[in-house]
């Protein structure tokens, strides 16, 4: 990518001898770094926010692949004078992973495990390990590391450590420095130290006499007996805290005689596994804990492990207010719980509308102002059904009257804990410029002054002007109330109301022993708050630690002491203005292409591995401009001008999009539901008009028209010739020159009737079963036509009259995901118009292909300018499998099969807008086994895995997770993918291995597991 200058708001004006000096320090890197090193304007723009309300562009970007490059980093930063922020996923709330420094991003590289001594519960591990992964891997051993944060499944354990992460579970487990045992540390001065338990007697020998570490040992040991009477009396007395330096848990070993119980108010709500040892041992690790890359570099942390509970259960207490859930959780702590998080009926309301997460709200009896989700473990089910009759008990005698559900099912457990997780996204799935932004969200008080915080802030929240509600959830057991007004931050009331509630809460916090930051770190958002937060005497403590650690300012400058205030560098801020292009798609629903945008919060769920399919390209390169995030921020800043308005149209801002499956994962898992697929739809027909529309596009895109007109002309005798052209060597060489990759062969065209002709009147026998029209598509009816008469035979033999019409036009799929959006339109409003009738007699239209049918339901409505007909259109069609499973339950029970096992691959389109739901349903009603196979994208997505650019990308995430899988099945399972692109990938990679059916070819008549002879790729 070339270099770019960005915009002036988001640097400062170009230096002549500053940019000399940044070239200097690029060319310096890029000979000596083994990684990636990056200060072109793209590189730097997409590490420019993380997932809080600001935006800095940085220096430039490391991807460091060994300590030696994170060592050959800070030795020029030294020279160079330059600060260094260290980055996990980049899933910060506080700002604090955003800095005018070089980047150094520890998550494409440096993620190994290192060492798991699964007896002593001890783990090492890189800083760049994702929490989600390594809990996968630990389960088989009966482990897990206690820290639960709702980003864990995109959080890195070296983002942890910084913020001192805590989750659901802290009760139980405490937060991230309680659980880490030590940490290896490149200092400021790029030398290495090594922290752990020591003996403060051993602090004059631990390092070389005059070096960093030396001096750092020395200074804290003076430091914290000259502060320790001020740490006992005045360090805030809340033990779920991240705000400042730990230097409380330094007072222990370095203080004899004081008791560090004294830091705590007199009460017995502190959990074990955060009161302070007495062991009289100093180690730094608890210091380097929620610094926030402030004091060291830490490239190796041990972790000690906890045992996976045995049993759980979950019991949800509806309440008629906020305040009254909150007063409750004293009652309900002294039942001894794991966990109790409180949601409100804003979050819930917002799950109730959002797809993919209504139906996890199952647990909520009738329309709760609040719910508390009590979790409690047990050694087996007797114990933690014993516990929860405890609370139920408990509740009654307190007066409570309110409902209680109780959920024992694990699969119904986890599906509350993914809409918990899930809570800051889908408040920030809200459309409009009013969001529930981060800033007051992390203030944490002691859980007997819950309800007086949360009626006081809520108070004031609701005296701000143009604040229209506030929305709340927490983890109550801990006291961490994550309270979030709703706030336009593209107005200047926005940006003063986000000070002024900050105050607020800082006075709150005070008043009632809080702290400002229970979890979330200080960084940007907060920082400036600790001055006041603190005594002088101990804010003074905090900034004499920094110079102690970090001399000349260099570590992530700006957090946690001498900040900015959090109103400067906001992403958006009351100048900001984003201009989108023509847009062809109606976006009203979003405020326009722009609004649909910035819908994403920058929280990274789709940089999340191991789990769910978004997004596949990210879980194959692990590169920050292949997320869903990077490619909204890189539209985002050339729309606002952050960048020049001319890169919007670049080959650089293409090269972001391109690896986009158009999945359409991101418009289900991620909870504000950007449909990156479809953005970028838009954004390759605006390219296309400036550049040209590629042959390979064009080809796909009227292919369906070809072959409808080769049909009419004799398909017959066309087809075999074709096939036998595109596969001889020189029709291979003009598909490779189109930029088809020469290991991909087209699928092979196959003449034969998709369905009987229907008789020329309807019988009377037919005239009284209900009507469907089958919907065949183009892949259906040129390559598989088998297909569709098994589904005409199925829907026949289940009673139903199945019409067709074979001279559909259609329905665009290709020329969408081509970036031919207007020529779509015109098929769309072609195939409304065909399917007009049959819609408005209310006739099921069925489909056989998951991404051509749902592109009925899905674009046609924002795409076709007759919206009525369209909607119409929309509402009658279903999957094959959702027919089944909603209109044909007597009829699918008489028809039982064998029970063999299935084991299911879901189209993307299909998981994302329908689920595996109806397809397992509809098997088990058959009488099969039905396994939903957790495994993403297959990676061909259409024409996506036939392009050339594409091919090791598409061959990645087909090695991800479906090839393990399927080379797992056991032999007489049949494997199951609707789409026809996965069944393609299954076939060009497997070969000899399982042939994959459509679901209408299991059902319509008895199947044994088949194999092909077709060759195999290597995967």
């Amino acid at each position: 990518m070339k270099a770019i200058t960005p915009h002036a708001s988001q640097t400062q004006p170009a230096d002549p001898a500053e940019t000399a000096k940044l070239e200097q320090l690029a060319a310096s890197l890029q000979r000596r770094v083994e990684g990636d090193v990056r200060f072109d304007a793209y590189s730097r723009m997409l590490y420019s926010t993380d997932a809080s309300v600001f935006q800095i562009m940085p220096l430039g970007v490391v991807l460091p692949k060994s300590e030696g490059d994170v060592q050959c980093v800070l030795e020029h930063a030294n020279e160079y004078g330059v600060p260094v922020l260290p980055r996990g996923g980049g899933s910060s709330l506080a700002g604090q992973a955003v800095g005018a420094a070089l980047v150094m991003d520890f998550s494409r590289y440096l993620h190994r495990p290192l060492e798991l001594d699964a007896d002593a519960r001890t783990l090492v591990v890189e800083p760049g390990m994702n929490l989600y992964s390594m809990n996968r891997k630990l389960k088989r051993h009966g482990l897990m590391i206690g820290p639960d944060p709702a980003s864990a499944n995109r959080a890195t354990l070296g983002g942890c450590v910084g913020n001192n992460s805590a989750g659901s579970h802290s009760i139980l487990y405490g937060m991230m420095m309680d659980n880490v045992q030590e940490t290896h540390v490149w200092l400021a001065d790029a030398t290495r130290a090594h922290f752990l338990d020591v003996k403060p007697s051993a602090v004059p020998s631990l390092a070389p006499a005059g070096s960093l570490e030396a001096k750092i040992y020395q200074g804290l040991t003076s430091l914290v007996h000259v502060n320790a009477e001020e740490i006992l009396q005045h360090w805030p007395r809340h033990w779920r805290r991240t705000s400042g330096y730990a230097l409380d848990r330094l007072v222990p070993p370095l203080s004899r005689g004081i008791q560090a119980e004294q830091l705590y108010l007199d009460s017995p709500l502190v959990p074990d596994a955060v009161r302070y040892r007495q062991d009289d041992h100093l180690n730094l690790s608890r210091l380097m804990v929620g610094s926030e890359g402030t004091l060291g570099v830490v490239t190796r942390i041990k972790l000690g492990l906890v045992p996976t509970p045995r049993h759980t259960g979950l019991a949800v207490l509806h309440f008629d207010s906020v305040i009254d859930a909150c007063a409750a959780v004293i009652d309900v702590l002294d039942t001894e719980p794991s966990a109790s998080e409180l949601l409100d009926k804003q979050l819930m309301d917002l799950a109730r509308a959002q797809p993919g997460w209504e139906q996890r709200l199952f647990f909520a009896q009738g329309d709760p102002a609040a719910v508390l989700l009590t979790e409690f473990y047990g050694v087996d089910e007797r114990e933690v059904q014993a516990k929860l009759d405890r609370l139920a008990d408990r509740m009654r005698k307190r007066k409570w009257r309110g409902p209680i559900t109780v959920i024992t099912d694990p699969a119904q457990q986890e599906q509350v804990w993914e809409l918990r997780k899930a809570s800051l996204n889908l408040l920030m799935g809200q459309r409009g410029k009013h969001k529930p932004f981060p800033g007051i969200e992390d203030v944490s008080v002691p859980t007997e002054h819950l309800a007086e915080y949360m009626t006081e802030i809520l108070a004031y929240c609701q005296l701000l002007p143009d604040v229209p509600s506030t929305a709340v959830y927490a983890h109550a057991s801990a006291g961490c109330l994550h309270v979030r007004p709703l706030l336009n931050l593209q107005s200047a009331r926005g940006v003063e109301n986000l000070g002024l509630a900050g105050e607020h809460s800082l006075a709150l916090a005070r008043k009632f022993h809080g702290v400002m930051s229970g979890e979330h770190g200080d960084g940007l958002a907060r920082s400036y708050y600790n001055e006041t937060l603190f005594t002088p005497q101990l804010y003074q403590a905090l900034r004499d630690v920094k110079s102690l650690f970090d001399p000349q300012g260099l570590l992530n400058p700006g957090k946690i002491v001498d900040a900015p205030l959090p109103t400067e560098n906001l992403r958006f801020g009351a100048d900001y203005e984003a201009k989108a292009w023509h847009a062809e798609f109606d976006w009203s629903a979003d405020h326009g292409l722009a609004g649909a945008i910035e819908m994403c919060n920058g929280a990274g769920v789709c940089r999340k591995l191991d789990a769910g399919t978004m997004c596949p390209s990210y879980m194959a390169t692990r590169e920050e401009k292949d997320s869903t995030r990077g490619r909204a921020n890189a539209l985002r800043n050339a729309m606002a001008n952050r960048i020049p308005e001319e890169e919007l149209w670049s080959a650089d801002m293409y090269d972001v999009l391109d690896l986009c499956l158009g999945c359409k994962a991101c418009q289900s898992e991620c909870p504000s539901s950007v449909d990156m697929a479809r953005i970028k739809a838009e954004f390759l027909q605006g390219y296309f008009d400036r550049h040209g529309t590629p042959w390979f596009n064009r080809l796909m895109g009227a292919m369906p028209q070809w072959l409808r007109t080769g049909d009419k002309m004799g398909g017959s005798l066309l087809f075999p010739v074709s096939n036998a052209l595109l596969g001889s060597k020189a029709g291979r060489a003009v598909l490779n020159r189109l930029g088809v990759h020469p290991r991909r062969a087209l699928p092979a065209l196959r003449k034969g009737k998709a369905a009987p002709r229907p008789p020329a009147g309807r019988s009377q026998a037919a005239a009284e079963q209900p009507r469907v029209f089958l919907f065949v598509d183009t892949w259906s009816r040129f390559f598989e036509p088998a297909i569709a008469r098994a589904a005409f035979s199925l829907l026949s033999k289940l009673g139903f009259t199945v019409e067709t019409n074979t001279c559909l036009p259609c329905c665009g799929r290709p020329l969408i995901s081509g970036g031919q959006v207007r020529k779509a339109r015109q098929q769309a409003e072609r195939m409304c118009q065909a399917l007009g009738t049959i819609a408005a007699e209310n006739v099921p239209i069925v489909g056989l292909e998951p991404s051509c049918t749902l592109t009925l339901r899905d674009e046609f409505p924002d795409l076709v300018a007759d919206k009525a007909l369209a909607q119409q259109v929309a509402a009658n069609t279903y999957t094959l499998e959702e027919f089944l499973d909603q209109f044909a339950w007597d009829d699918l029970n008489r028809s039982q099969k064998d029970g063999a096992s299935v084991w299911v691959h879901g189209h993307c389109h299909q998981k994302a807008l329908v689920g595996n739901g109806p397809t397992l349903s509809v098997l088990s009603k058959f009488g099969f086994q039905p396994t939903a196979i957790p495994s993403g994208c297959c990676g061909m997505a259409g024409e996506f895995g036939y392009v050339e650019s594409h091919y090791d990308v598409s061959r990645a995430i087909w090695k991800d997770r479906l090839f393990p899988a399927i080379r797992a099945m056991p032999q007489d399972a049949h494997l199951l993918a609707s789409g026809f692109s996965c069944r393609e990938q299954i076939r060009h990679f497997e070969g000899q291995g399982k042939t994959p059916l459509h679901l209408a070819e299991l059902l319509d008549g008895p199947q044994q597991p088949r194999h092909n002879g077709a060759s195999v790729a290597q995967p």
